[in-house]
């Protein structure tokens, strides 16, 4: 397995650093293998909770689950939405069907393939080469998605330890990973922010990073030279942002409705199961469950979140064997059907390629 992710993660590095020549259409052909074994590998280490996940919802409300996988697939369309505004920022003309498979296509490369991010960013410069859009303000706009996307979740965080803490369950468990999370979109902003004003500034943080990649990996994936000049492409769209700034309101509010459309999701699993709830418990258990999937070291949390989801609805007041059910259901609905979906749209364009 390791040897899959060190030789995806140097096509990663190939599309990252524009050297497309060595991204031949046979290697084309491992990385899909490859993404496909690891998606495999994560199935079967996964088969006890996807059994339970069987069982549990043979016995849900067929009305409320279908109601969750229709909220589901207008997540999607948000994520477009999201996607083709940033794209319009950038001057960069793309349909919504096709942001939609693509969008599906990176969430999936970036749970089953363990690169950073990376894996997801290097697909969407290989679709913009096929597509003829300049790499760097692709992967602004994808950087502007991620920036964007944590700082909605943020806002709902904030109101999550908040009921936390009015339930007297705040603990360090849940203030440490906040920490984390806050220190990673401050760094974020500050790259992202140091982009617009600075490419060469930007070129040498990049280069920085790259040598403790490949000072970590021991491997030559990435090459500091290649910083400086990637540096540029994205700062060219980045620098779109010292004038057209206010423009970021219209993807932050998509992606701010995202979260809504997410925390509807969870209250269909309640009703699924006609579990009591209440807004405090939507709210706090969602924001601390997407927390543990983001700091988790397992692909979107796996096996944390089920275990650390169903003690948060607990200390919210939800008897431990229903938060199960209800988490269980909430993962089906937003982590493992957007898998399956995401294996086949990354093969769909996979062979457009």
């Amino acid at each position: 397995m390791l040897s899959i992710v060190r030789f995806y993660l140097r096509q990663c590095a190939a599309l990252l650093y524009f050297r497309p020549s060595f991204i031949i259409p046979t290697m084309r052909k491992f990385i899909f293998l490859g993404v496909l074994v690891l998606a495999g590998i994560l199935v079967i280490l996964s088969f006890s909770e996807l059994k339970g996940i069987a069982e549990t919802l043979q016995k849900a409300d067929l009305r409320y689950l279908a109601l969750a996988f229709l909220l589901q697939g207008l997540w999607f369309f948000g994520v477009a939405l999201a996607l083709r505004s940033l794209y319009g920022l950038m001057n960069l003309e793309e349909g919504l069907p096709h942001l939609a498979l693509l969008a599906t296509a990176v969430n999936f490369i970036n749970i089953v393939a363990p690169s950073v991010g990376v894996g997801g960013f290097a697909a969407l410069i290989d679709d913009a080469r096929r597509r003829g859009h300049s790499h760097g303000r692709v992967v602004a706009a994808a950087a502007l998605y991620v920036f964007l996307d944590y700082i909605t979740f943020i806002i709902v965080l904030a109101l999550g330890l908040m009921i936390l803490f009015r339930h007297n369950t705040l603990s360090g468990a849940t203030i440490i990973p906040t920490f984390i999370l806050l220190a990673t979109v401050i760094f974020a902003g500050w790259l992202l922010y140091t982009g617009a004003r600075s490419p060469s500034a930007l070129g040498s943080t990049l280069a920085r990073i790259a040598a403790r990649i490949n000072k970590l990996l021991r491997r030559d994936y990435f090459h500091e030279e290649r910083a400086y000049l990637f540096a540029v492409e994205i700062s060219d769209g980045l620098s779109i942002l010292r004038e057209e700034y206010p423009r970021l309101l219209i993807p932050m509010l998509y992606l701010g409705l995202n979260r809504v459309v997410q925390i509807l999701i969870l209250m269909m699993a309640f009703l699924s199961f006609d579990v009591a709830f209440t807004g405090g418990t939507l709210i706090g258990g969602y924001a601390i469950g997407y927390l543990v999937a983001i700091v988790s070291p397992t692909p979107s949390g796996v096996g944390f979140v089920e275990g650390a989801f169903p003690v948060v609805l607990a200390s919210l007041g939800v008897p431990l064997s229903q938060g199960i059910i209800v988490t269980l259901t909430f993962r089906a609905v937003t982590f493992w059907f957007p898998l399956g979906l995401g294996a086949i749209t990354f093969r769909f364009l996979s062979r457009n390629d």
